[in-house]
């Protein structure tokens, strides 16, 4: 049996090799390294594949997020609505700007933000909402585009661990891909995501033209015509070999999603009758490109299931073992053990298992074998 990886990129590297060395010998002869063309077709590719009418490409999913915020033109104080129980660059780029994070938690079993408690959270000093689509599907945008509107607040899309998954309106049907439902949406295309590059790069989306002029600005230093600058940008451009990357993994993207989605529902079949375990939950609007299978455990035996697993060579991971409203940097929001239960129970109750589009049969059986052992 192959070893077994948390994700396996080298595998997903050696089925498109040919295609992605000569991608990348094309940049290199070429020597147009920023803001080649590749990065052009990639924009324009990635707009077709979402049907949004603009992409622009950014350095990474972290400055996806700060020059969305940064386009708004939110002011220091103006406070943005988000979620504890994610990664740490929804909240860390809103305290880099001086705006204030207002969490809501999340719910206990897509693990996204509560639309039912954001209305709450709603105060005159509300300029945005930031709903993550955590490990892979939707949040409940019917409810969270409503209240945006009612209240006229910004939508920013976090995107990051999403990309392609479709969401479907209650109601009328109208099916959007994740990421072009907000009045931006934002990505990241980091190695282990589901359309990942070679290093670190990211996009932000709109349907606004307007928006999008600014955003084209924003990370090129704030500038259109060179030496000119129009406003504050900073300097965030994807590189033109991880376009050219992007540009062949593009290409492969239902492919890779479909494969994510066998494994989940392998696990699934596994997993489903087991005493002590809850399988990921499926909304019923978003489909889920599982860019993480997250069981939930006992608090009591998760860290000796993880060390269990770790004894049979099985890798899994934490995602994520402390809430945001108690980590060290951010106390200073005023947040205390015990104001998010559902994402402080969650915290220590989930358990990541391998995910990626080289798993095989043989190893799913293994994996799920030494889960099953466990708890017998």
């Amino acid at each position: 049996m192959k070893e077994i990886r948390m994700v396996d990129l080298k595998g997903q590297y050696e089925k498109i090799k040919t295609a992605i060395d000569a991608a990348i010998e094309e940049v290199l002869s070429s020597t147009s390294f920023i803001k080649g063309p590749d990065v052009n077709n990639l924009e324009t590719e990635l707009s077709e594949y979402l049907g949004c009418r603009h992409a622009v490409s950014c350095a990474n999913g972290t400055d996806a997020l700060q020059v969305a915020m940064m386009a708004l033109d939110l002011r220091p104080g103006d406070e943005i609505i988000t979620t504890p129980f994610t990664f740490i660059a929804t909240v860390e780029v809103i305290k880099l700007l001086n705006l204030t994070p207002v969490f809501v938690d999340v719910e206990p079993d897509t693990f996204n933000i509560n639309a039912d408690l954001i209305a709450e959270a709603i105060t005159e000093k509300s300029k945005a909402i930031v709903p993550v689509h955590l490990f892979g599907q939707c949040a409940d945008m019917a409810a969270i585009s409503k209240l945006a509107k009612e209240h006229g607040l910004y939508v920013i899309e976090d995107n990051a661990q999403a990309f392609g998954a479709n969401y479907t309106f209650p109601g009328n049907g109208t099916t959007k891909k994740a990421g072009t439902m907000g009045h931006i949406g934002t990505t990241s295309f980091f190695p282990s995501k589901n359309l990942g590059c070679f290093g670190d790069g990211g996009a932000v989306f709109t349907d606004d033209d307007e928006l999008a002029h600014k955003l084209s600005a924003l990370v090129n230093h704030g500038m259109f015509r060179r030496y000119y600058y129009d406003y504050v940008g900073i300097n965030s451009r994807l590189d033109s070999i991880q376009a050219a990357v992007l540009r062949i993994k593009l290409k492969h993207l239902e492919y890779y999603n479909r494969k994510r989605r066998e494994a989940a529902d392998f696990y699934d079949s596994e997993f489903s009758k087991i005493t002590g375990i809850k399988i990921p939950v499926r909304s019923g609007s978003s489909d889920h490109i599982f860019h993480q299978y997250t069981l939930r455990v006992p608090a009591e035996v998760r860290d000796s299931l993880q060390k269990h697993l770790e004894t049979r060579k099985v890798p899994s991971a934490i995602y994520y073992p402390v809430p945001l409203h108690i980590q060290d940097a951010y106390l200073d929001l005023g947040y205390r053990q015990g104001d998010f239960p559902v994402s402080e129970k969650l915290s220590e109750t989930v358990l990541s298992l391998p995910m990626h589009t080289e798993l095989d049969e043989e190893q799913l059986i293994y994996i799920t074998g030494a889960v099953k052992e466990f708890f017998s």
